[in-house]
């Protein structure tokens, strides 16, 4: 595990512990993006699109991190902008289409494994 995603387990983790699938930290610092770091999850429904938002957006929040809500009623891509880091809660339809892993491939991507050692 590289010292970025050290840095926002507690968001991974928030994710993970949701049930969140395919989880993945993009490191774009260097790359001219509006952000330096993108993490991406897919969730199975609305329904779990929403828990997964409310469950990020609770752990940056307790780490000083004040975030802005983004696409709250689209089915198929939401958002948290903390600034340096936006997190995109997607479908499955949803990640499919809008393919961020192709659109950023120069990025370092990781994907995610909660060991279950680490709580949010």
């Amino acid at each position: 595990m590289t010292d970025l995603m050290k840095e926002y387990e507690y968001v991974l983790s928030a994710l993970s512990a949701k049930s969140g699938e395919d989880i993945a930290l993009m490191n774009l610092s260097g790359l001219g993006g509006v952000s330096d770091v993108f993490i991406l999850v897919t969730g199975n429904s609305e329904v779990h699109m929403k828990t997964l938002m409310d469950a990020a957006e609770e752990a940056l929040e307790r780490h000083g991190q004040p975030c802005r809500r983004e696409g709250e009623t689209s089915s198929n891509w939401r958002l948290l902008d903390a600034g340096h880091v936006i997190v995109h809660i997607f479908s499955h339809k949803g990640r499919e289409f809008y393919k961020l892993d192709k659109l950023w491939q120069e990025a370092e991507i990781e994907r995610y494994e909660n060991t279950g050692n680490n709580l949010p």
